[in-house]
């Protein structure tokens, strides 16, 4: 992920694949046009580098002249189109074929077609390595499309945005949702987790998702996806990774606005936490840490017993059960540690101490997030 001027964006097609396009583009216009030595305008700025790759790789003579015309402000195509530079060769009589690296309106082609009608040339094609279907609203034909790509703002490999990004050799699209703070919080029996998760929910604003307390929510409420878990539940059987998955969908977009989201008490197995980063992919995010907090077993069974005497809870009263259920984490965390260390985004913190010194200590972790 990249981040220029205000906004972010994520990768999208690699050099590898540019070079493909672009080399199947020049055969398939080299086929078209046998012997005949057409003249390629590329349209400034955006396709200089579309223009240089796709000369060296076409097989026969050829011209090359460019022309720039502007329509962009910012993340916008206007349609006032400005000719800042125009033509400098006559142009009678010989086969024209527009490089342009991006069409989405079409409005830059209203131009182009203007420009060369009164150029007398013998046949005018245009070829364009990027096209947006949806976003495009005039009859002009298209001859040559490299790729045709949702109707989402690009920048690099010549294309830019408030003009950096252009030389950047790699395709990015901007995100939908821009940067958020994604958490998944671990903590054994007894280390205050949920205490915590209550302090940077709204130091953050970030909104806490209790694996939890949504099951009791969808089951109390008889939501349909309540009903369907409860009908597992009540025979005994796991409920499905995909219905659980399907809860948080549903909770993620309740708070489309969020900074991000601290998932407690999920994922649980390797395959849940792809499903979770699946999940957050499709919402145009990720992940960005798993943070554990760690606590002696000591501390912790002395902290449940403790806890034990107020809360009314039977398994917080007899220490092998308390001892159990830390050991029962740790089997869970071990492999979790394993998933998200291999991402760069493994991190324990010390859970011994103040409410405010464990914040504080977590608060570090969160802020150096990139």
């Amino acid at each position: 992920m990249i981040k220029l001027h205000d906004l972010y964006f994520k990768p999208f097609v690699t050099s590898q694949q540019l070079e493909e396009i672009v080399a199947r583009m020049a055969i398939e216009i080299a086929a078209d046009l046998k012997d005949e030595v057409p003249v390629f305008v590329g349209i400034l700025n955006g396709s200089f580098m579309f223009v240089s790759d796709f000369v060296k790789k076409y097989p026969n003579p050829c011209e090359v002249t460019f022309i720039k015309l502007a329509s962009y402000e910012g993340l916008k195509s206007t349609e006032d189109i400005q000719r800042l530079i125009g033509l400098t060769q006559d142009l009678t009589g010989r086969t024209v074929v527009i490089l342009e690296d991006i069409i989405d309106t079409g409005s830059t082609l209203h131009e182009v077609y203007r420009i060369f009608k009164n150029e007398n040339v013998k046949q005018l094609k245009i070829a364009t390595l990027f096209f947006k279907p949806d976003a495009y609203n005039k009859d002009f034909k298209l001859h040559y499309v490299g790729m045709k790509i949702p109707d989402k703002f690009i920048v690099g490999y010549g294309l830019d945005y408030n003009g950096l990004g252009r030389d950047l050799p790699e395709v990015y699209q901007l995100k939908t949702t821009q940067y958020m703070t994604n958490l998944v919080l671990f903590g054994p029996p007894g280390a205050g987790k949920g205490t915590q998760a209550e302090f940077l929910k709204d130091k953050y604003n970030l909104v806490h998702i209790s694996t939890g307390d949504v099951f009791r929510f969808n089951i109390k409420n008889e939501t349909a996806l309540g009903m369907l878990a409860k009908s597992y539940m009540d025979k005994g059987e796991l409920v499905p990774d995909q219905l659980t998955i399907d809860m948080l969908n549903a909770e993620v977009e309740k708070n489309q606005d969020a900074k991000g989201f601290i998932f407690d008490g999920f994922p649980r197995t390797n395959q849940q936490a792809k499903a979770l980063d699946a999940l957050m992919e499709s919402k145009d995010s990720q992940i960005n840490a798993m943070i554990a907090l760690e606590v002696n077993d000591e501390v912790l069974v002395k902290r449940l017993l403790d806890r034990g005497k107020t809360s009314g809870r039977v398994d917080d009263a007899d220490e092998n059960i308390i001892r159990n259920r830390i050991t029962e984490y740790y089997k869970k965390t071990a492999i979790l540690k394993d998933f998200y260390s291999e991402q760069n985004k493994y991190f324990g913190v010390d859970g011994v101490g103040s409410v405010e010194e464990i914040t504080e200590r977590l608060s570090k972790v969160i802020n150096e997030l990139k």
